[in-house]
């Protein structure tokens, strides 16, 4: 288990730094000159003086290289820069706006498991074929489901035309759990669709037909004997779906006038702002990373058979390479 941890961990934090790496590269060979057109904008001219000074602060006057590992060392002590907008540090920036979005999305993977939990019981203990058929048709038809379009129609049908909540947040429950519900039905998608598959599987293993003969209740059975055998891959792709979770508050906020990481993000693009979009991707990385790390560190609680077929697969590479 100690040998699973570390491996684990250690992939986790290569994945970091290759994704470093990969951002500030991309960044640094980009044909434009951000300072530069941030001085032109702010000055209503081009002042190479300006432009000297700015990347002189800001140490975009040194080599590349040099930039490089001084952003990994600030990287390393949680500092991710100033941002050229805003003079702020980007931490502060975007700490002052990651708590409604962490609300948001976080409320969306409720709702989301709770979507994916009703399918999965609705489509093994109901008693209506058809009703079992279509609740089976669901998880396609929520992927299938554009965030930005769903999320236009609600504003549209309950807002402007039933008049149940406000077009622009007010802090009420409403104002949160309507963008959440957007948000959580693609999300819901990959979830319950995994769920049924592992549970449609598991149901027809030798053991769970024998609960069912000795009077087992399909709900009993399915607490018992299938939740936690589909639990295991479920979880794997709820952690792969934070990308597509964060991705979709970007636009739900953008929709439903959120401010959150979603503004900032389209402020540091439309000013070109360096700093601050190479944090905002750094976090993204470090809560997907996190979260994929979180799953395969919970894994093995779920299946023990996890870290016996790793050991497995390392005493058979360790003995063709002997």
């Amino acid at each position: 288990m100690a040998r699973y941890v570390l491996g684990r961990i250690g992939q986790a934090a290569a994945v970091l730094l290759l994704a470093f790496t990969v951002i500030f590269w991309g960044v640094s060979i980009l044909p434009t000159d951000p300072v530069t057109i941030f001085v032109a904008k702010g000055e209503g001219y081009f002042n190479p003086d300006v432009v000297t000074q700015v990347k002189g602060f800001y140490g975009y006057d040194r080599p590349a290289l040099e930039q490089y590992f001084t952003q990994l060392n600030h990287l390393l002590h949680g500092q991710f820069g100033f941002s050229l907008s805003s003079g702020q540090a980007v931490t502060d920036r975007i700490g002052s706006v990651i708590g409604e979005t962490l609300k948001l999305a976080s409320t969306a993977t409720v709702l989301a498991l709770i979507f994916a939990a009703s399918i999965l019981l609705l489509a093994t203990t109901g008693k209506v074929e058809w009703l079992r058929t279509f609740i089976r048709s669901i998880p396609p038809l929520f992927s299938a489901v554009p965030t930005f379009w769903l999320g236009l129609v609600v504003l549209q049908v309950f807002s402007v035309q039933l008049g149940l909540f406000s077009l622009f947040p007010d802090g009420s429950l409403a104002s949160l759990l309507i963008p959440a519900l957007v948000l959580a039905v693609p999300i819901s998608a990959p979830i319950s669709a995994v769920l049924l598959k592992n549970a449609e599987a598991t149901l027809a293993l030798p053991h769970v037909n024998t609960a069912r003969a000795k009077g087992g209740t399909p709900g009993w059975v399915i607490r018992k004997h299938v939740l936690k055998n589909a639990a295991g891959p479920a979880l794997t792709v709820t952690a792969t779906t934070i990308g597509a979770l964060l991705g979709g508050s970007v636009v739900t906020e953008t929709v439903f006038s959120r401010s959150g990481l979603g503004t900032v993000l389209l402020q540091a693009v439309s000013n070109q702002d360096i700093s601050l979009i190479q944090g905002l991707v750094m976090l993204t990385t470090v809560v997907i990373v996190g979260a994929n790390l979180a799953v395969d560190l919970i894994h093995p609680i779920l299946d023990p058979r996890v870290t016996k077929t790793q050991r497995r697969g390392f005493n058979t590479a360790l003995g063709r390479f002997a």
